[in-house]
Parts: C-alpha cells; structure tokens; sequence
C-alpha cells in the first residue's frame, strides 16, 4: 500500500513538475505583463464603408483576396476572380467593427514565437479607400482552448481573443463567394419559360399577376408560379472542401434531364439546365462555367406540368367578398347584393350565415382536372362581381356524365368540377333565409 501511493505521489509530482516546465516557457515572465491585463481593449475598428480590399491567408491554403469594383459590389480576385456574397463580406468587416479583445496579455511581447504569432496560423489584411492598411495576425489557440492569441503586424501588443472571434473571421472563397445559380431581381421579373415533361410554359407578368402565355393562354396559379420563381432565386451551389468537378460534370452529363428554367429581368435573360442522377440533382446555369451539386427542392421545382401551374379556382375574387352574386340554375334565380357587412336580395336583407356559405361554397368551386372537351348545353349560370365594380366573373356550369363541366367567359379552357361541390352551391343557394328581424329593444321602466 505504501509503494502504490509513493507511486500516486511521484506521478502527481512529474505532472506538476511538466506543467510548469511548460508555462515558464510557453508564458512570458510574470514582470513583462502589463497591469492592463484584465482589461479588454480593441484591437481593430475598421468602418465598412470605408474598406476597399481584404486579404486571408492560411497555412496550407493559397491567399483569398477580395477588392471592390467600381460599382461598389465585393469581389473575389484571388485566387482565381469569383463574385462574392455581398452579405457574407458584410458580416466578416462587421466582425472587425471593433475586434475587442477579451484581455491584453501583454504590452510588449518579447517572443511572438511562444504565441504562434512569429508564422501565424491566419493573417487579414484590410485596405481602406485613405490607403491605410492593417494586418491580424492570429496564432495558436489558448490552453483552455476558449481563444486564441492575435496581434496587429507592427504592434508588439498581444491579445488573447474569444474562439468565436477566429471563427467568425477564417472564411474561405466557398464561404465569401456568392453561390447564387441565378442572380435575376425578382421583383423586375417579367418572363419565365420553363421546359419539363417534354412541354414548354412560358409565363409573363404584368404588375403583380402572373398569366401563362405558352402553349396557349391560361390562368395562372399566382402562388405556384411564384414558388417557382422563389425556389430558382434560391438554388444555390452545394459547395464541400473536397468538391470534385470533374465527378460533378461527369454526373450531370449523365443524369436524366429535368427541366431547363429561362428568366428575363431588365438586365437580360439566364438559363438553368438541370438533371438528376440517383438520388441527386446537378444544376448548370448560363451565368459563369461548372456545374454543381444543387438540393432536391431545386430539381422537384421544376419538375412539373402545365397543369400544375394552372388556377383551378372557378373564380377569382378571393379572400374579400364579392359586392354582387346572381345565379340561374333553372327556373330559379338568385339576386344578392352586399352594403358593408349586410347582404340584401330584392329588398329583404338576408341571414348572413346563410349567404357566407353560399360565398364559401362559390370560393370552393375548383377543377379536379382540365378537359379539352364535353362542354354541352349549360344548366347553371353564375355572374359574380367584386373588387369595388372592377371585376366582373361570368361561368357556366353544364352536366358531364356524373359531374359538371364549367368555363369562364371569353376563356377556352374547361375546368372539372365535382358533383358534391355543384350539389353543396345548389342546396347553399335553396337554403338562403331573409334575417331574423331584430329584437325589440326592452322598454324603459
């Protein structure tokens, strides 16, 4: 027992013994540190605005440089010239406006090489527009592994910084480089032409409303369509430090085509063509060279027919009230108009829980499918009228076998309508009631 705990003692002795072995000649002597020690004094404040090149370098890594061009907008120049992400340019300067320190370890450091600042491990080099420059010289990691030592180049001042500071400043050119496949404006989108399934769509857009012009016009989906735009505005690169281009090329050359997307904004027109190989989607777009690995959303987008970008409501007023609904089906007709909140038909004002799922039921009318034939004699004929007077809706319903058939006047197209949703308008319209009259106010005692 006595051997196992002089053996216990010994090894606690060495460890001791190693740990200030090493701290007498990793850290400086106690009288060289500066009494400001426990203070946190900045090391850098650059303002953005004013910064017109950017420097990292990295052990092992080729230098990444970044330069404004005269339009303002950041640039990758090295190692090879790349647009950047304006965003992500802006959040690594905000990282530098200020770089506080969590404390000055030391006023005058004797010996950088016991910090890893003699060759550090990253250096950042800011320019600004007055052709001042600065360099961050970051070095190894602190024994805690909490931060990390920096100082200025020229500044025999060191630091000790929080990791999260490194983090935020090692970028590297997939971090900084815009990975947007397309880089049109959406809110100066005017056309989109889609090819898949063997067809192609082409959608214009005047003001907000998006209307489908090819293979013929139709009605559009407002929401389908924009899915569309949102889903190519946000395909981006899928970029990996290991990333093959040559395997990616090789897969795209290969893989099954799945739709090739054309968009015009006022500063022209750009194309993305991609496939799917397996499981994966590869993207190539017109803007720059390559091809590269994009998510399933992108692929899935695109992938579809010119029913789905079709509105297969039978009317379009919406969420808002129509002002005006007339209805003939038969020998019996339906008048109603609205003032404010009240609906009234021929004088009477009506209930208005009974007229809601009337306006409910005509909201519902949708197509289950779009025929291309079959329309014969109409049965029901329904004009609705709404947005203050502007929008005037005209539809005939006809009989088709078990279920209708109804179009849209001065349009083409036939919309399918179900037998249940035609049956819940009919009993809708046969169940309106003229509104209880209102409950005599009690007399005053």
């Amino acid at each position: 027992m006595k051997g196992r705990g002089l053996l216990v003692a010994a090894i606690v002795l060495l460890a001791l013994g190693g740990a200030l072995y090493w701290s007498n000649h990793r850290k400086p002597p106690a009288s060289t540190i500066t009494s400001a020690a426990e203070s946190s004094p900045k090391i850098l404040d650059v303002k953005p605005a004013d910064v017109t090149g950017i420097s990292i370098s990295k052990r092992g890594a080729p230098d990444l440089t970044l330069a404004k061009n005269e339009a303002g907008k950041w640039q990758i120049t090295a190692p090879k010239p790349l647009p950047a992400d304006q965003d992500s340019v802006s959040t690594l300067l905000s990282n530098l406006s200020p770089l506080n320190s969590d404390r000055l370890l030391e006023e005058k450091a004797a010996d950088l090489n016991a910090y890893g600042l003699a060759k550090p491990a990253m250096e950042i080099g800011i320019t600004e527009k007055s052709q001042k420059s600065e360099e961050l010289l970051l070095g190894d990691d602190t024994p805690t592994g909490s931060g990390a030592y920096a100082a200025l180049e020229g500044d025999p001042r060191v630091f000790i910084v929080a990791s999260y500071h490194k983090t935020g400043l090692e970028k590297t050119e997939n971090d900084l480089r815009d990975k947007r496949l397309l880089t049109f404006d959406s809110e100066k989108l005017s056309r989109v032409e889609l090819t898949a399934k063997k067809q192609t769509i082409e959608f214009g857009r005047s003001k907000d409303q998006w209307q489908i012009l090819k293979p013929k016009p139709l009605r559009a989906d407002q929401t389908a369509v924009e899915d569309l735009v949102r889903s190519l505005g946000d395909a981006k690169m899928e970029l990996s430090a290991t990333e093959d281009e040559k395997k990616d090329l090789r897969a795209f050359n290969s893989g099954t085509p799945v739709g090739t997307a054309k968009l015009t904004d006022v500063a022209g027109t750009e194309e993305l063509q991609v496939r799917k190989n397996k499981d994966d989607y590869y993207a190539k777009p017109s803007a720059g060279t390559g091809v590269y690995k994009v998510s399933a959303s992108v692929g899935t987008s695109m992938d579809k027919s010119l029913d789905d970008f079709r509105n297969k409501k039978l009317f379009d007023f919406g969420w808002a009230d129509p002002e005006k609904i007339e209805i003939h089906d038969g020998a019996k007709s339906t008048f109603l108009t609205r003032s404010g909140s009240d609906w009234w038909s021929n004088g009477t004002k009506m209930d208005e829980g009974n007229v809601g799922t009337l306006v409910a039921d005509l909201r519902d009318l949708a197509a289950t499918k779009f025929p291309d034939h079959g329309f014969t004699a109409p049965s029901i004929e329904i004009t609705v009228t709404s947005d203050s007077g502007k929008r005037v809706e005209k539809a005939q319903i006809a009989k088709s076998g078990d279920d209708y058939l109804a179009k849209r006047e001065n349009e083409p197209a036939l919309y399918a309508l179900s037998a249940t949703a035609v049956k819940n308008l009919q009993d809708a319209a046969a169940g309106l009631r003229p509104a209880a009259p209102a409950k005599p106010e009690p007399k005053k005692k």
